[in-house]
């Protein structure tokens, strides 16, 4: 299914139709395996920044208010920092998946290409969607890039973009009943 969901995937839109993605997946006894592995590795400097620095508004706001939203449906007070590193530590878990991948791309490539993989892993996301599966695409492995890239034997010219956590959504779990707010239209779109 992940194969045919992936070739599928891949007429996601490209750019001159470079598809610059570089697709590893990790499911069954590989899981296992990845498990064990990255369990004992460290936390490792970041291989880009998730968000630019010093974020601004309103950005900052909506993903304050996002993380605020999220916690208290997990029942974690906003000063029980441990209650929220080890939430934060399930994503290395992929929250319980039996399946992921992990987009690389290679490092030479520019912003337009980024892009492209964004284009690929949302495509993929919404084809795992109406196969019934569920999704959640992971940049926080760029915490944990050598180690990823180390277990997969990618070559070091590619760099990990991120993960994705591939499996069937656990309707009961309350993080599952999160909906983000979203900015007005007016915002973000402007009539010209």
């Amino acid at each position: 299914m992940l194969a045919e969901l992936l070739r599928k995937a891949a007429r996601s839109p490209s750019g001159g139709n470079v598809q610059p993605w570089k697709i590893y997946v990790v499911n069954g006894e590989s899981m296992d395996r990845f498990q064990a592995f990255i369990a004992e590795r460290d936390i490792e400097e970041p291989g880009y920044d998730i968000y630019p620095p010093g974020l601004w508004e309103p950005h900052r706001t909506t993903r304050f208010e996002l993380g605020e939203q999220m916690y208290a449906l997990l029942g974690i007070e906003r000063d029980d920092r441990a209650g929220r590193i080890e939430r934060m530590m399930d994503n290395y878990g992929f929250f319980g998946a039996p399946a992921a991948i992990f987009c690389f791309l290679d490092r030479r490539m520019l912003p337009p290409q980024w892009s492209d993989c964004g284009m690929f892993l949302q495509t993929l996301m919404l084809l795992c969607e109406e196969a019934g599966l569920a999704t959640c695409p992971q940049e926080i492995w760029t915490n944990r890039s050598q180690a990823v890239t180390d277990f997969v034997g990618a070559p070091e010219e590619l760099m990990l973009f991120c993960g994705m956590a591939i499996g069937h959504k656990d309707e009961d779990h309350p993080v599952n009943t999160l909906r983000s707010e979203r900015l007005p239209l007016e915002s973000f779109a402007h009539w010209i």
